[in-house]
């Protein structure tokens, strides 16, 4: 079990951190965290702050910080209850931090390089909105899944694969609203954007995996 091998002084300190970041981004911004709560099945918010969007964002950057600990919280429980208990590493998770960021932000980059170069850079500003929204949601869901798996319940496989079953449910709401906005263009170019899910959302979380073990 997790909790019998694994001190929860650093688990405490990095879950205070997220509450603490999830706090500020809705004091901060209080009627677009409220907007952002209802993103699910909801294309208000999309439509909304689409037109306000920056390439550096405060409201994102905050809930980007909160994304990648709570992954990287969820991927170690995963590890530690699927494969074998080992003790808490803090230099083996500060690799893991760095690598959900880089690829995470890496991704970003060369889907704005191929808007760049194909002149399209409208729409792949448009979904990469959308599909930074998708994933911030995703890092707000795993917070308390995470003090549930640390400090309620013990971890088990039938747990972790449930978890990944939402997370999973919840990426595939955002994928088929992104497709619908832009399910013209996408039609019209099959070849290429089945090119595009291989090679940029596909492929990076394999190397991550390949990296992680």
């Amino acid at each position: 079990m997790l909790r019998e091998v694994v001190s929860n002084e650093w688990f405490t300190i990095l879950i205070v951190f997220c509450m603490a970041i999830l706090a500020l981004a809705k004091y901060s911004f209080p009627s677009r965290f409220s907007d952002f709560m209802l993103v699910i099945g909801n294309s208000k918010y999309l439509k909304i702050y689409a037109r306000e969007q920056k390439f550096i964002d405060l409201f994102d950057g905050l809930l980007f910080i909160n994304l990648i600990i709570s992954t990287s919280l969820f991927v170690f429980i995963s590890f530690n209850t699927i494969q074998s208990s080992f003790d808490f590493d803090l230099v083996w998770f500060g690799k893991v931090i760095l690598g959900v960021g880089a690829i995470i932000l890496i991704k970003v980059l060369l889907e704005r390089l191929v808007g760049s170069l194909f002149e399209i850079d409208q729409l792949i500003d448009d979904y990469l909105f959308q599909k930074t929204n998708y994933k911030n949601y995703l890092g707000l869901f795993l917070l308390p899944i995470n003090i549930l798996l640390i400090y309620v319940i013990t971890p088990s496989k039938l747990v972790i694969l449930i978890v990944l079953g939402v997370l999973m449910l919840i990426n595939i709401t955002g994928f088929i609203t992104t497709f619908k906005t832009h399910q013209n263009i996408l039609l019209n170019n099959l070849f290429y954007f089945i090119l595009y899910l291989c090679a940029l959302e596909i492929g990076p979380y394999i190397i991550l995996y390949k990296l992680l073990t």
